[in-house]
């Protein structure tokens, strides 16, 4: 028989793998939406407002950063703090305000289909 633990650890693994699959572009935007971050205070954001529910690493994050800045969604700009290293800022463009508001009503369609056929929540 499984332990709790080993169920947790399953259910973690499970939801690290879909937000690989899709939604770390919409998270992403999403925390980009009340102004610029970088990286760090993205994945540090993540986890903080979720509690540790969703942590992505940096190695996961970039590569989404990147496609979003060649898509257009993202613009950057470089500060170099007086102590410290360069910094790259992330922050929406029009058209990434935009895709958020596409990916946000689709995905908010999917939770409500989901939670219809699970039976735990009403449709909006």
């Amino acid at each position: 028989m499984e332990s709790p633990t080993a169920r947790t650890e399953i259910r973690k693994g499970s939801i690290a793998r879909e937000l690989r699959r899709g939604t770390l572009e919409l998270i992403v935007l999403h925390l980009l939406e009340p102004g610029e971050a970088y990286g760090y205070e993205i994945v540090t954001k993540l986890t903080r407002e979720t509690q540790g529910a969703l942590e992505v690493t940096d190695g996961t994050l970039y590569p989404v950063l990147y496609r979003l800045e060649r898509a257009g969604f993202v613009g950057v700009r470089w500060d170099t703090p007086e102590r410290g290293v360069p910094r790259k800022y992330y922050q929406l463009t029009d058209a990434g305000r935009q895709e958020l508001h596409a990916l946000t009503t689709e995905w908010s369609a999917f939770a409500d289909a989901m939670a219809r056929l699970l039976g735990t929540g009403h449709p909006r």
